[in-house]
């Protein structure tokens, strides 16, 4: 069995590269959504189930991904044209939702007590985030087909490197635009000129970057994978598995990580959901003339989720010099954990810097190591399906904290400051939790 050769840095910075587009599209969505439905017309104790369609949507596009892209080997590659595919529809869905209430669907048609306006404002959400999750996956999948275990730390720490790089341009790009004079105040029921703009010019970065990865990215054919892998692809009877079977021979770091997975998840889709209405209620505000609170807090969210991508970036690069991947799993949780409780005290809105850079640690955590330490437990074909698998380990705990979310926020007293604080509880579980991985003698490499 030949062993797959060392790539140099620009390799496996072009294999990701894309994902900075992909990233900006996302963090767009993370920072906007809550506001867009708010102006759209939303209850806040209704917000968190607008949150449900996103990792729904990942749960059941990214297995189906994963494992058709498994068994697609064509002259544009194995799992680039995934790459390509979801990333026009992302872009055509990025000019339909923020222009949501500029349709005047509002009285013309009411379904389930909701709106025109909200129904197409749901189904665009629903359509990003799936051709998002479509675009995403195969960044991950292709690291994990054309790196080596020994360079696969590094090629996802790039991959995290561009995604929070990703994230900064997506979360600032409303800031500026206002800042650069782009209006940020809109009539009752639209969304905003600087957050229309920004979802604008987020979809061009996102096309381009693909492209750019799609003409720079070979990736290895059927034959060369086959004598990578010691076994003859198209002919692998454990390829044709259905994805039942291959849940239950998945390696025990599959369910210990997702443990894990499920309490840092739920933490930070708290933390999309709630920021505005927390940082809107809790921060000491200076108004220009004819804002409201809502208004400055809607692009403040935009940079606090900036801030906490440069707290991303910066851990990620001290990640390494820990000796245990798993202490540095529970020490980033830890300081997240630290972040999300230091909200409900703090009342200005640069002292909220500090928090932020915080929660960030947990980030960098969340997004390198769960895959560095599944994809060295990997082997075989089935790289992509188990990969898509474990993507309901970030879709599942989205889900449940979106629908328990209404019920969390009657308890805490309507208090959206409080859903942070109960985030900050729920990484200490995560970072607890992280004593159950068991670590194979083939990860300790990493």
């Amino acid at each position: 069995m030949k062993t797959k050769p060392d790539l140099s840095f620009w390799k496996l910075w072009n294999l990701s590269f894309g994902f900075f587009g992909v990233q900006i599209a996302y963090a767009l969505q993370s920072a906007n959504i809550s506001s867009i439905f708010t102006a759209l017309g939303a209850d806040p104790h209704q917000l968190s189930f607008f949150w449900i369609l996103p990792p729904l949507m990942g749960m059941i596009v990214q297995p189906l991904i994963g494992k058709l892209s498994d068994k697609t080997w064509c002259r544009f590659g194995r799992r680039i044209p995934y790459l390509f595919i979801g990333a026009i529809v992302a872009v055509a869905v990025m000019c339909m939702l923020p222009n949501a209430g500029s349709l005047g669907l509002t009285t013309q048609l009411v379904i389930w007590g909701l709106s025109g306006t909200m129904l197409f404002g749901l189904f665009s959400l629903m359509l990003l985030d799936t051709s998002i999750n479509v675009a995403m996956q195969p960044f991950k999948m292709m690291v994990g087909d054309m790196v080596n275990e020994k360079q696969k730390a590094k090629a996802y720490s790039i991959q995290s490197f561009l995604c929070n790089a990703g994230s900064l341009v997506g979360y600032f790009f409303p800031y500026v635009l206002t800042f650069l004079g782009v209006k940020n105040i809109a009539p009752e029921g639209m969304v905003s000129d600087s957050v229309i703009f920004s979802f604008y010019a987020g979809s061009l970065i996102l096309i381009l970057c693909v492209i750019y990865t799609t003409a720079k990215v070979k990736e290895y054919n059927p034959q060369e994978m086959a004598e990578f892998q010691g076994e003859e692809i198209t002919d692998n009877k454990e390829s044709n598995q259905n994805m039942i079977y291959l849940l239950f021979k998945a390696p025990s770091v599959f369910w210990t990580v997702g443990l894990v997975q499920f309490f840092c998840w739920a933490a930070f889709l708290f933390m999309w959901t709630y920021t505005h209405g927390a940082i809107t209620d809790g921060i000491e505000w200076t108004l220009a003339a004819g804002e409201t609170a809502s208004d400055t807090a809607k692009n403040w969210v935009g940079v606090l989720f900036a801030v906490q991508s440069v707290g991303s970036v910066l851990w990620a690069c001290v990640i390494p010099f820990f000796r245990s991947l798993k202490m540095a799993y529970t020490i980033s949780l830890l300081l997240g954990a630290i972040g999300f409780v230091a909200t409900f005290f703090v009342t200005d809105q640069y002292l909220m810097f500090v928090p932020f850079l915080l929660i960030g640690c947990a980030w960098a955590a969340m997004l390198a190591l769960p895959f560095t330490l599944l994809t060295n437990s990997l082997s075989g074909s089935n790289m992509g399906t188990y990969l898509g698998l474990f993507n309901c380990t970030i879709c599942i705990p989205q889900i449940v904290a979106a629908i328990l979310g209404g019920v969390i926020l009657k308890i805490v007293g309507g208090s959206q400051s409080m859903m942070l604080v109960v985030a900050g509880i729920l990484l200490v579980i995560g970072a607890i939790s992280v004593y159950f991985i068991k670590i194979k003698s083939a990860q300790k490499k990493a």
